[in-house]
């Protein structure tokens, strides 16, 4: 019976794992897409608990917004879909225009919000393209890093060595 409940458990964690990377794909083809068009600012609100948000907001030069993407939800199924209401307008307006924001629920406004610094810091020189490492190190996920820990404590290693 424990033997079950252990082929259960380990399978459900391999299911979310390849769940997860599914869900980092869909980010990365999103934020490939967007960043075609334009530079991408990205808005997040992560929550632990409660719903997450993630927002790609693709800027031209002068602020105007040529695509939106969000992605909203608890669990590993949530997957960007496009804000068509803040398509051509600029983002500083939007930011700064308190009837344009309440259209939006509190967790798209947070996330509008922090796009939007984090794009004031872009064009200030304070954030930089190289400055954002976008490639995905399959062995510093979080399912891999729990792999390596249970492999280096069953040989009796403890949780100091680790692979890279």
């Amino acid at each position: 019976m424990l033997i079950y409940f252990g082929i259960i458990l380990v399978a459900a964690f391999l299911l979310q794992g390849l769940l997860g990377l599914r869900q980092i794909k869909n980010f990365s083809n999103t934020f490939h897409k967007l960043r075609v068009l334009a530079p991408v600012a990205i808005g997040k609100n992560p929550k632990k608990l409660r719903s997450g948000t993630l927002i790609l907001v693709a800027v031209d030069n002068n602020g105007s917004i040529k695509e939106a993407q969000m992605m909203k939800g608890v669990t590993i199924f949530a997957k960007f879909k496009e804000l068509k209401a803040l398509k051509n307008k600029n983002l500083a307006e939007v930011a700064s225009s308190y009837d344009q924001l309440k259209r939006f629920d509190k967790l798209t406004r947070v996330c509008l919000l922090d796009a939007y610094k984090n794009y004031i810091n872009y064009r200030t020189n304070k954030l930089k393209p190289q400055d954002i490492d976008t490639s995905i190190k399959i062995w510093s996920l979080p399912m891999v890093e729990k792999i390596k820990s249970l492999y280096y404590k069953a040989l009796g290693y403890g949780h100091k060595k680790q692979i890279n």
